[in-house]
């Protein structure tokens, strides 16, 4: 970043800048001050106009986006092995070739977010895509066939989750996932003080799809036996595939783009959602000219607090690995199939209500550890019940725990935003390095739930204790390295000064109409969530 130089002349340079910038905002429509009712009454309606399109479409896209990823696991208690011959070791290729495209596409897809000025037209596409690849799948006739859909639909799927967080705000201060494109979107619309439970909200998507998937699955399954002669796993992937095309259609103007260019914002309603993030971070939330996708990842893979982020998600999403899994573990429970596809739901059902709940207070508190560890260890303490009894009753209760660990998950890209700081080319980076490299846990848990460790999978919860214990120390490592960083900001004004770029203050001093000695100022009190 730049370092801090004197201010001088710098209305006069804000001047020109403006005069040669045809783009930049009309003065003679100030904003309500900061702090006053007018101005809270404005950021209302925005964020109520965003939450009204954008959460639900995400959402929606969040639960097919899921539900189709895991139809091959609910399809594999309807023949699905049989029909296409799979050995055990085959369907568990099958399970993990998703990954060899979905994590390292990422980095890439969300460098090309950043990049483009449509985000909501490749996140519909998208979408379109992973739904007509999930919908291909239904037709398959072999093990290859298999095999080359579950690797292509990696490629559109890791576009989603990386990017959806683009609407929450990085302030420099949110499964098996599609959490990178969707996670760096919202950063680019909402604040800190929104960012915890919007994302949870948006995580909601997919406990949603954990527990309702299931019971969709369930009713195809159970009732489309032989329909047109199809055998009823084939029409879960036809009918899942539909309607997640179906929704991606509509994504595509359901969706904002960027704040200067989003068609259904005024322009008023454009310079206060970039205010908004100026004001959270004392630097507008913007590339300078030099701040290219390419050197974004070079700053992002210079950083070291990156690859401890990445390993944490890497052990994290290879403890929860059990997700993709659910169904089976529920079977062990003793019930037919479409019981155990039903016992499935009630956990997801309450770890989808505990996942809100502590990310509301995530964002009370504006600490992220806690919040996101505690559940990891509630986690562990379900493994450990079931490695101790096979008792149905407290085998199901075990994996409510289970299901609940996912509620730390909800936070790991969102305090990975909050510690990385601006500019947004590092932040896509950041967000698709952390996402991309932590799912090759599931790449690696894909192998650890293997059939001839059940019906109790012993080992496989021993791993994943394991996976927990690793990434809860990586965890301590990363919340005293941050405290360490801000204690050196408080005894240091002139590093709280020199860490601030000069062109995105100035950028905040023009989109808020303040000096800027008053910018630098509020960029001074900047500090990152721990």
């Amino acid at each position: 970043m730049a370092s801090y130089t004197p201010p001088g002349n710098e209305k006069a340079e804000i001047v020109m800048e403006e005069q040669a910038n045809p783009t930049a905002l009309p003065e003679e429509d100030p904003l309500p001050l900061e702090g006053t009712p007018e101005r809270l009454l404005a950021e209302r309606k925005l964020v109520r106009k965003l939450d009204i399109r954008v959460m639900p479409t995400i959402i929606l896209i969040y639960i097919m986006n899921y539900i189709v990823r895991v139809a091959i696991s609910a399809a594999r208690l309807k023949g699905l092995e049989e029909d296409l011959h799979l050995s055990d070791l085959q369907y568990n290729v099958v399970l993990s070739i998703l990954y060899v495209t979905y994590c390292p596409v990422q980095i890439p897809s969300n460098m090309i977010l950043n990049w483009i000025t449509r985000p909501s037209l490749y996140i519909g596409i998208c979408v379109v895509l992973w739904g007509l690849t999930s919908t291909m799948t239904g037709v398959t006739q072999s093990y290859g066939g298999i095999l080359i859909t579950r690797l292509c639909i990696g490629i559109p799927e890791s576009a989603f989750y990386p990017g959806s967080e683009l609407f929450f705000e990085d302030s420099g201060c949110s499964l098996s996932d599609p959490m990178g494109i969707s996670c760096y979107l919202l950063s680019r619309w909402y604040t800190k003080n929104e960012l915890a439970f919007r994302s949870a909200i948006l995580f909601t998507g997919l406990m949603i799809a954990n527990a309702f998937g299931s019971l969709m699955a369930a009713g195809i399954l159970a009732n489309m036996e032989g329909k047109l002669g199809i055998r009823a796993w084939r029409w879960l992937f036809f009918i899942e595939g539909a309607i997640t095309m179906f929704i991606g259609l509509n994504a595509m103007w359901l969706l904002p783009d960027y704040p200067p260019n989003t068609r259904w914002v005024t322009p008023q309603e454009s310079r206060l959602a970039q205010a908004r993030l100026a004001d959270d971070a004392g630097e507008a939330d913007k590339d300078n000219a030099e701040d290219s996708p390419l050197k974004g990842l070079l700053m992002a893979m210079k950083d070291p607090k990156v690859w401890v982020f990445s390993i944490m998600n890497v052990a994290q999403l290879l403890g929860l690995s059990f997700v993709n899994f659910f169904p089976t573990l529920t079977s062990t429970l003793g019930f037919d199939t479409t019981i155990s596809l039903v016992l499935a739901a009630p956990p997801w059902i309450l770890a989808t209500i505990v996942c809100c709940l502590n990310a509301w207070h995530a964002d009370r508190t504006g600490e992220r550890f806690f919040h996101q560890g505690s559940w990891w260890w509630g986690c562990m303490l379900g493994f450990i019940i079931s490695l101790a009894t096979m008792n149905t009753a407290a085998r199901y209760v075990s994996m409510f725990l289970m299901a609940c660990g996912y509620t730390g998950f909800a936070l790991t890209i969102v305090w990975a935003s909050n510690v990385f700081p601006r500019p947004p080319a590092k932040r896509a980076a950041v967000i698709g390095l952390v996402n991309g490299i932590g799912n090759l846990g599931n790449l690696m848990g894909s192998y650890t739930w293997k059939s001839e460790w059940g019906p109790d999978y012993h080992p496989s919860m021993g791993i994943s204790f394991g996976a927990f214990a690793i990434a809860t120390v990586l965890g301590i490592v990363l919340r005293q390295w941050i405290i360490r960083d801000n204690k050196k900001l408080d005894e240091d004004e002139k590093l709280a000064f020199g860490e601030a770029n000069r062109a995105r203050v100035e950028e905040a001093a023009r989109l808020e109409g303040i000096t800027f000695d008053k910018a630098m100022q509020r960029r001074k009190g900047f500090r990152y969530l721990y």
